[in-house]
C-alpha cells in the first residue's frame, strides 16, 4: 500500500517488521482505540492525528489530561523518551523525523483556547436533558418549551432566555396546558434548579453567540496538513456530563450539516471521543438510538469517528459493530467480569493462526497493541500484535508561553472573543412584560376609570374634598385637630387604605371609592 494512501501505525508479524497502515479511504469506517490506564492509548491517539493530519485532514479531539497539546510543537532529542523511541522506530522501520503539527486550541471556558459555544435551540430538549438529568415529565415540558419558542418566535439562544421562557410558561401554565398538555409548576421549577446548577458549574459558557461555525474545524494549513483541533477538557471533566453532552452536540451538528459525500479517497474531518464511556454511562434509549444513528450514516459525510475507551464492552454492541478500525491496548484481567470482557474483545477480531487473540490482549506491554485494519473492499485485516510507533510531535504538555503564541498566530484569533447579545426570547418577553404593565396603569389612572371629578382634580384643587370637609364658601381656616377616631372609624379607614395601596384591579378601587363616597354622604 502507498504511504500517502494510508497512516502508519507500527510494525507487527514477526520481529515487528510488517508494516500495520490504516488506509485512508477507510478512515471514514470509524474507530476504536482500547486499553487499561498506562496502556499508551494517549501516545497511540498523538500518532493518528499526526497521520491524518499530514494528510490533509482535519482533527477534532479532546485533551482530557491536558498532553494532547504537545502536537502542537516538534519532539526533541533531549526528551527522556528520546533514545527508547529511536530505538522502536529502527525496530519497525520507521525513519522518525521530529516535527510540529497545526494546531488550533478551543476552550469552553475560553481560557485555554477560542470560546467554543452554541446556542440553546441548537441543542435541543433531547441533550439539553440529558445534560440537565430531567425526568420523563420534565422532559416533555422542555419540549413543550422549545415548541412554544418557535411558535411565538422566541430565539433561545442563551441560558436566560430558557430561563426567561419558563417563567413566561409558568405564570400562563393554564392556558399553556389547554393547548400542550399538562404543564407541571413543580416541573417548572424542577428544571430551573437544574439550569442553576448548571449555570453554577460554569455550562452558562456554553451557550450564546458567535455559535461554532463547523468551516473552521476543516481547515488546513498553507502546506497542505490539516489542523488538529484540540478541545481543552481538563477543567470540563470536572462536569462529565457537560463534557459528554457537548460532544455529541458537536457530533450531532456535523450529521445534520454536512452534505453527502459518499466514499471519499480521504475522511473530511476525524473525531476523536476521549473517555467515551461517558456518552453511554446511564445514558436513556433515546440518547443511545441517536449516536447509533449518528455512528450509521455519518460515514457518508466523509467523517471518520473514533471511540477512546478503558474497555470495549463500554460501547453498545450496535455502535461497536460499526467500528471498522481498531487498536486494542492491553486488558487487565483481575476479575472475573475482566475476564469476561476480555474474552467479549478478542472474540470482535479475526484471528491469527500465529497466537491466541485474548492472551495477546492480556500480554501486550506498553506501546504495544494488538490492531486490525480494514483491508481491500473493508474487510477486517487478520488481528496483529503491533509495536506502534512513536510520534513526531512532543510527547506531554506545551509551555503556557507557546500556546499562547499559538493564539495570537490563529487564524481564528478574535473572531469567537467577544459575545454577542443580540434581542433574543428573554428581550421579547420583557418587551412584552414591560408593555402590559404600561397597559395596567393606564387602565389604573382615574381618567381611564371615568372616576368623579372630585377624583380627578389635582391636589391643590381639592378644595378640602379629598379630606371629606364641608364647603365654607371660600373661608379656609386651619383644620382643626383630629379627634380620637372610634373603633368603627378606625376599621373602616384600614380597610380603605388596605384596598387602595393592595388592590390594583378595578374592582378594587370601586370598593374604595364607595367607601369614600358613603363617609363624605353621611357629614
Amino acid at each position: 500500500m502507498a504511504d500517502e494512501a494510508s497512516i502508519f501505525v507500527g510494525g507487527g508479524g514477526e520481529g515487528h517488521a510488517a508494516p500495520q497502515s490504516l488506509l485512508l479511504r477507510y478512515g471514514n469506517r470509524h474507530g476504536l482505540v482500547a486499553g487499561a490506564t498506562g496502556t499508551g492509548k494517549t501516545v497511540t491517539l498523538q500518532v493518528l492525528a499526526e497521520g491524518f493530519s499530514a494528510a490533509g485532514v482535519p482533527v477534532f479531539m479532546a485533551d482530557v489530561k491536558g498532553d494532547l497539546a504537545g502536537i502542537a510543537a516538534a519532539g526533541s532529542v533531549t526528551h527522556k523518551l528520546h533514545e527508547p523511541f529511536m530505538a522502536r522506530a529502527k525496530t519497525i522501520g520507521l525513519d522518525l523525523q521530529y516535527r510540529s503539527f497545526p494546531v488550533t486550541f478551543w476552550d469552553l471556558f475560553g481560557d485555554q483556547g477560542h470560546p467554543i459555544r452554541a446556542t440553546v435551540a441548537e441543542m435541543g430538549p433531547l441533550l439539553l436533558s440529558r445534560l440537565l438529568e430531567l425526568t420523563d415529565p420534565q422532559e416533555g415540558v422542555l419540549n413543550v418549551a422549545f415548541r412554544l419558542a418557535d411558535e411565538e418566535a422566541l430565539p433561545l439562544l442563551d441560558l436566560k432566555d430558557l430561563q426567561a421562557l419558563l417563567v413566561f410558561i409558568g405564570e400562563n401554565s393554564d392556558t399553556i396546558s389547554t393547548r400542550y398538555g399538562l404543564v407541571a409548576t413543580a416541573s417548572i421549577g424542577a428544571i430551573q434548579r437544574r439550569l442553576l446548577v448548571l449555570e453554577n458549574e460554569g455550562g452558562a459558557k456554553l451557550f450564546g453567540e458567535p455559535a461554532l461555525d463547523l468551516a473552521d474545524l476543516m481547515l488546513c494549513d498553507a502546506a497542505g496538513f490539516g489542523r488538529v483541533n484540540i478541545l481543552a477538557a481538563d477543567k470540563l471533566m470536572q462536569s462529565p456530563r457537560l463534557y459528554a453532552t457537548f460532544l455529541l452536540w458537536l457530533l450531532s451538528e456535523l450529521f445534520e450539516t454536512l452534505p453527502e459525500v459518499g466514499d471519499p479517497d480521504k475522511p473530511k474531518l476525524v473525531f476523536f471521543f476521549d473517555e467515551a464511556h461517558l456518552l453511554f454511562q446511564d445514558a436513556p434509549r433515546a440518547l443511545v438510538s441517536k449516536v447509533e444513528q449518528v455512528a450509521r450514516l455519518i460515514r457518508s459525510k466523509g467523517v471518520g469517528v473514533y471511540f477512546i475507551t478503558q474497555n470495549p464492552a463500554d460501547v453498545p454492541e450496535t455502535i461497536l459493530g460499526q467500528l471498522g478500525n481498531r487498536v486494542q491496548h492491553a486488558l487487565r484481567a483481575f476479575t472475573a467480569k475482566d475476564q469476561k470482557d476480555l474474552k467479549m474483545a478478542a472474540e470482535t477480531y479475526r484471528d491469527n493462526p500465529a497466537f491466541k487473540t485474548e492472551e495477546a490482549i492480556r500480554d501486550v506491554g506498553t506501546g504495544e497493541a494488538v490492531t486490525s485494519f480494514l483491508e481491500a473492499k473493508g474487510i477486517p485485516g487478520v488481528v496483529q500484535r503491533t509495536l506502534i510507533r512513536p510520534p513526531s510531535s512532543q510527547l506531554g504538555p506545551i509551555d503556557p508561553a507557546l500556546r499562547a503564541r499559538l493564539m495570537v498566530a490563529s487564524p481564528l484569533k478574535g473572531k469567537y472573543d467577544t459575545v454577542i447579545d443580540r434581542e433574543s426570547a428573554y428581550e421579547k418577553l420583557r418587551a412584552r412584560a414591560d408593555a402590559a404593565a404600561k397597559e395596567a396603569a393606564a387602565e389604573a389612572a382615574p381618567e381611564a376609570r371615568g372616576g368623579s371629578p372630585w377624583e380627578q382634580r389635582p391636589a391643590a384643587e381639592d378644595d378640602g374634598l379629598r379630606n371629606a370637609r364641608r364647603y365654607d364658601g371660600g373661608a379656609r381656616e386651619a383644620a382643626p385637630k383630629r379627634a380620637p377616631a372610634s373603633r368603627a372609624d378606625s376599621i373602616g379607614t384600614t380597610m380603605a387604605k388596605s384596598f387602595a395601596r393592595q388592590i390594583g384591579t378595578k374592582a378594587g378601587q370601586a370598593v374604595v371609592r364607595g367607601i369614600l363616597g358613603s363617609l363624605f354622604r353621611s357629614r
